[in-house]
C-alpha cells in the first residue's frame, strides 16, 4: 500500500516538474502560410487546374474541378482571408472559388460537400454574397439525387469490387453541405436525408470499439453485403484519415442538429484515436493504425490535421480538456519542422507528409491539398479557443 502511495506521489511530482509546453503560435503559422499561398498563386495561374499534391518526380500535380479536391484551395484562401481581412486574399478566394461552380450540376458524385461547401460555403459564411448561395442550393440538389430513401445512404461510387452500392466512411464530411441547405432553403428533405445517412452509418459502420470501417456494400433493400477497405492495410484496420473523417462528421452532426447520440459518437471515436497503442508520441498518425509495418510506415499529417481541428470543436461541446490537448499537441508536432514545409519549398504547400493511397500508392508521402485546408482551419478554431 505505501508502495503503491509512494509511486503515485512520485508520479504526481514529476508531472508537476514538467515544463509547460508552449502554445501553438497561430499568428507565426498564418504569416508563413500567406507567404508560401502567395507563391502558390504565382504559380498557379490556370484556373482549371486545382493544386492537389506532388508527383514522384517533385513536380506539381494539379487536377480539374470534377475532382473531389477541387474546392480546397478556394477554402483554403478563403481562411487566410478570415485571418487577414485583406481583400486580395479575397479576390483570389472568389477567383477560385468560382472556378468549381460547373460542379453545382454534378450527381456523378457523393463529394458536392468537399467541393462546392469548402470553396462557395467559406465564402458565403464570410461574404454573404447570394450567388454563392444560390449555386450552392443547386449543388445540393444534385447531391440530394444520389441518396436511395430505400436504402437510406447517399451511395458514394457507382460500384466497387462487384457492390453496387457502396458507402464510405467520407461520406459523412458531405452531410455538413446538406444541412446549410435545408436551413438555408427551408427544404426539410436535405435535414432528413442527412440524419438518415449519419443514422444508418452510425449503426453499420463502425466496430465495438469505435472504429471505422472504410467501406460498407449495400443491398437494393439497405442489408448489409460486405464491409471493405479501398485504402485503408486491411478490411478490418482503421485506416487513419476515415477514423478523422468519422470524428469530424459526427462532431460537426452534434452541432447541427443537438442530437446527443451524435455527440456520444464523437467522444468514443476520439477516444479510439487518443487511445490507441499505435499513436506516435508526436501524435500523428501513421496512414493505417493498423498498418503492417509499424514503426516503419508512412505518417499521414492529413488525417492529424482533420483530427486536430475535430477536436477542437469537439472540445467547446465537452470542455474535455483531453480534447484540446490532443489537438493541441498535433498542431504543435504539424507546426514544427518535420512536417512544416520551408517557404518556397514543397511545391508551396503547407504540410508534407502526408497519404493518399498507399494501397495504390497514389500519394504517399507527400503534400495534399486538404492537408492544408484542414490545417488552416484547425489553425483558426485553435485561435478562437481561451485556455
Amino acid at each position: 500500500m505505501m508502495k503503491t502511495i509512494f509511486l503515485a506521489i512520485t508520479l504526481l511530482i514529476t508531472t508537476l516538474s514538467l515544463p509547460a509546453q508552449p502554445k501553438v503560435d497561430v499568428h507565426k503559422e498564418m504569416e508563413f502560410a500567406k507567404a508560401q499561398y502567395e507563391l502558390m498563386l504565382k504559380a498557379n495561374k490556370d484556373l482549371t487546374r486545382f493544386p492537389q499534391s506532388v508527383k514522384k518526380e517533385g513536380i506539381l500535380d494539379t487536377r480539374t474541378s470534377d475532382w473531389w479536391c477541387s474546392g480546397f484551395f478556394g477554402g483554403s484562401l478563403w481562411y487566410l482571408y478570415e485571418y487577414t481581412q485583406d481583400n486580395k486574399w479575397k479576390e483570389a478566394a472568389d477567383k477560385w472559388t468560382m472556378a468549381v461552380e460547373k460542379e453545382k450540376y454534378n450527381k456523378t458524385t457523393h463529394d458536392l460537400g468537399f467541393m462546392l461547401y469548402c470553396s462557395f460555403g467559406n465564402g458565403y459564411r464570410l461574404t454573404k454574397n447570394e450567388k454563392y448561395k444560390d449555386i450552392m442550393l443547386i449543388g445540393a440538389e444534385s447531391l440530394a439525387t444520389r441518396f436511395n430513401p430505400k436504402i437510406g445512404l447517399i451511395k458514394s461510387w457507382e460500384e466497387f469490387k462487384g457492390y453496387d452500392y457502396p458507402v464510405i466512411i467520407d461520406n459523412m464530411m458531405n452531410l455538413e453541405f446538406l444541412l446549410w441547405a435545408a436551413r438555408a432553403s427551408g427544404n426539410s428533405k436535405f435535414y432528413d436525408l442527412s440524419t438518415t445517412h449519419a443514422d444508418n452509418t452510425l449503426k453499420n459502420h463502425f466496430r465495438k470499439d469505435y472504429s471505422s470501417y472504410h467501406v460498407v456494400c449495400y443491398d437494393t433493400t439497405g442489408k448489409v453485403l460486405a464491409r471493405k477497405t479501398n485504402q485503408g492495410a486491411a478490411d478490418e484496420s482503421a485506416w487513419a484519415r476515415g477514423q478523422a473523417w468519422a470524428v469530424y462528421g459526427y462532431t460537426m452532426m452534434y452541432r447541427e442538429t443537438g442530437n446527443k447520440k451524435y455527440l456520444n459518437q464523437a467522444i468514443n471515436i476520439a477516444k479510439f484515436i487518443a487511445n490507441h497503442p499505435n499513436l506516435p508520441s508526436d501524435k500523428i498518425p501513421y496512414w493505417d493504425f493498423n498498418a503492417p509495418n509499424i514503426p516503419n510506415e508512412e505518417r499521414d499529417a492529413s488525417a492529424a490535421a482533420i483530427t486536430a481541428s475535430a477536436l477542437l470543436e469537439l472540445y467547446t461541446y465537452t470542455k474535455d480538456k483531453a480534447h484540446f490537448r490532443l489537438a493541441e499537441d498535433i498542431l504543435r508536432s504539424l507546426s514544427g519542422k518535420v512536417y512544416t514545409a520551408n517557404l518556397g519549398e514543397n511545391n508551396n504547400f503547407l504540410l508534407k507528409h502526408s497519404v493518399g493511397s498507399k494501397p495504390y500508392q497514389s500519394e504517399v508521402n507527400t503534400p495534399i491539398i486538404y492537408a492544408d485546408y484542414y490545417y488552416l482551419e484547425a489553425l483558426l478554431r485553435y485561435s478562437r479557443i481561451k485556455i
